[in-house]
């Protein structure tokens, strides 16, 4: 029977559960085991696609459209469990879903309520993943123990276990053990409150990860596993990582997590192979140069607006043994400033997706900056839409050229709506969005990339290029190198005098992994690297 993994957080948000539940799902994969991943999200939208990313940072977009939470991210980059729409739940979806089914006279006039009904709508969603080949399902519950909206969830669980029975069920709680400075010491009490909220719901949890920024000693973890009723062997420490998130399997190893997991769920496992993790490790940690990347963005104080972007840039540092050390440039700082008093000295510029006008000229002056004086320049999605504009402004000469976006009378709509977009008015899911092909041209940056015709990215997007304008674009050294299979969208564009200056309509940071870097991460990369040695800066161990 397919075992399954519950992991529930307490005492503060933001203490990793996603980052985690990968880390614990990619451990299980490397001892043989087929793993599902699964977030359930408390928040009442039905998804994060109209959420701002102040609010919920980046929404993390799947093959099949599904707009997600930003902790599938970690699990796509950490496992190779297979995410669809059945990965991520939200309390609007489980409510739709069960509003949709009263609607229909499913329940045969009953009072529809929290329980059973809501309930069992949860649980079915876990069930969904459920199939002979699958050894192990791992549910992260959004949320902190004791929120109002986390009570369903936390009840769902609770019934799972006596449907398939205790033996097949694990729960692991994360919580907070912190260090108080004026008292000198670690304080256990929060975590013991966690726990208790727990067990008063009905969940006794089977282990603890503890997180904490020093060592946890063994008097502390056996006060926790005391009043928590927890074996010793069962409080496991997780310290902050100040280098790499990517340290945070081997820590969990160090205190036998996977095997405490093989034992208490009596699965049958290999022995853990983690040979290519170390190297990756050795790479981040020794590499032969350093050089630095410009993201220019409306949100880019804000780490995880483009948190895929970030971790992209660092597989491609890895892949080629570069230390890539990012600087968060707000665009609308470029309007204020000039990009030669915040750009001048990176080895490449990337301008990534997004919407809204705010600091879009911004953007389009960092692009210019980028073409005019070589610097290796990576466009994705709205930073493709920016590239367009000032290349249309500045080269082709067409005075006011804009995206209807964000000038509806702009007398050269360079970027404009998608015609199957024209008439849409619902915001939520509407946009082309997931895996559509793309075919690429030869004697391209993204054909030498890709090493291939046919490539396949995710999307998220409304407006593309106008194609109106493509052949004046053409006239004057652009190239379309990529192209929908009909020809008719554009969806990569480069130009051939230039050393690396590649834009994308899609969104390639998706499909990134430490262990497999994207090409196009990789190429833009290896071109800031050939940039910092052009200019007198050879590539030195650092």
């Amino acid at each position: 029977m397919t075992k399954h993994i519950f992991v529930t957080g307490g005492v503060v948000s933001s203490l990793g559960k996603g980052l985690t539940s990968a880390s614990i799902g990619m451990l299980l994969e490397r001892r043989g085991l087929s793993v599902r991943m699964q977030k359930l999200d408390p928040y009442i939208n039905v998804d994060p696609g109209t959420m701002s990313p102040y609010q919920h940072g980046e929404v993390y977009v799947l093959d099949d459209g599904s707009e997600t939470d930003l902790d599938l991210g970690h699990y796509e980059r950490f496992t190779h469990s297979p995410l669809t729409r059945h990965s991520n739940y939200t309390t609007g979806q489980i409510y739709l879903s069960v509003i949709e089914k009263e609607r229909r006279g499913e329940f045969l006039g009953k009072t529809v309520q929290v329980i059973p009904h809501i309930t069992n709508e949860i649980k079915s969603v876990i069930r969904q993943l459920r199939d002979e080949s699958v050894d192990v399902i791992i549910t992260e519950i959004g949320g902190t123990v004791g929120d109002i909206e986390s009570q369903p969830f936390m009840e769902a669980i609770r019934q799972f276990a006596l449907d398939v029975g205790k033996e097949n069920c694990l729960y692991i709680h994360l919580t907070l053990v912190p260090y108080l400075k004026a008292a000198g010491e670690l304080k256990t009490k929060p975590t013991q409150h966690s726990v208790g909220l727990l067990r008063q719901i009905g969940i006794q949890p089977d282990i603890l990860i503890c997180r904490s920024e020093r060592a946890i000693p063994r008097e502390d973890r056996e006060k926790i596993g005391l009043f928590c009723n927890v074996e010793i062997d069962s409080v496991i420490e997780e310290r902050d990582k100040d280098f790499s998130i990517y340290e945070v399997p081997l820590s969990l190893v160090e205190n036998r997590l996977d095997e405490l997991i093989v034992r208490k769920l009596r699965l049958s496992a290999d022995e853990l192979q983690l040979d290519d993790w170390r190297e990756l490790l050795h790479r981040l940690r020794y590499p032969d140069h350093e050089i630095s990347i410009a993201v220019v963005g409306k949100y880019a104080q804000h780490k995880d607006a483009y948190k895929s972007i970030y971790e992209s840039l660092d597989h491609a540092g890895i892949h080629h043994r570069a230390q890539v050390r990012v600087g968060r440039i707000q665009s609308e700082d470029i309007e204020r400033e000039g990009p030669q008093r915040l750009l001048a000295g990176y080895d490449g510029i990337l301008v990534p997706g997004g919407f809204g006008e705010r600091g879009i000229e911004g953007k389009i002056e960092a692009i210019r900056f980028a073409r005019e004086r070589g610097i290796p320049f990576f466009g994705i999605c709205l930073g493709m839409q920016c590239a367009a504009i000032e290349f249309a402004r500045n080269v082709v000469g067409l005075e006011g050229a804009h995206s209807t976006e964000f000038s509806k009378d702009t007398p050269h709509p360079v970027i404009c709506l998608l015609d199957d977009q024209r008439n849409i008015t619902h915001k939520g899911g509407t946009m082309r969005l997931g895996k559509q092909a793309c075919l690429l041209e030869d004697n391209s940056h993204a054909r030498a990339g890709y090493g291939g015709e046919r490539i396949e990215e995710r999307h998220r997007h409304r407006y593309e290029f106008n194609n109106v304008y493509r052949q004046q674009f053409a006239a004057h050294g652009m190239k379309f190198s990529g192209l929908s299979p009909d020809g008719k969208l554009v969806e990569i564009i480069e130009l051939a005098d230039h050393p690396w200056f590649l834009a994308v309509q899609f969104h390639p940071e998706f499909k990134s992994k430490p262990t497999a870097a994207h090409p196009l991460f990789a190429g833009f990369v290896e071109a800031a690297i050939e940039r910092h040695a052009s200019r007198g800066q050879p590539a030195e161990p650092v």
